[in-house]
């Protein structure tokens, strides 16, 4: 299955020195995660909306499981809100409405 994946509300900074420690411990090694699994075809695409604070990324995954295994461990998973949302093929929905058009012919003859 596919699900799209949103990630936003991530932590702002009260200093400089919080800047760096948040972004050299949480956010670089989650993004260095990130790209592991772009690499192992987990992540099939996704990116970051230029300018803000929030990413968006389609996974592959056998279920809501282990969806929610790979972004738990992700180190900025408290600290971002996510929303997943499971979704459908193209295949899938087409096969669906031919059954629908199917069933409303049956009915109108």
């Amino acid at each position: 299955m596919r699900y799209l994946v949103t990630a936003s509300e991530g932590p702002g900074f009260a200093s400089p020195e919080e800047a760096v420690h948040v972004l050299e411990n949480v956010i670089l090694p989650s993004f260095d995660e990130l790209i592991k699994l772009e690499r192992e075809k987990k992540i099939l695409a996704g990116g970051l909306p230029v300018g803000d604070r929030a990413f968006v990324f389609i996974v592959e995954a056998a279920s809501n499981d282990e969806v929610d295994k790979l972004l738990r461990r992700l180190p900025m998973w408290g600290a971002i809100e996510w929303h997943v949302t499971a979704l459908q093929t193209f295949e899938g929905r087409a096969t669906q409405e031919r059954e629908v058009v199917k069933q409303l012919k049956k009915k109108v003859h």
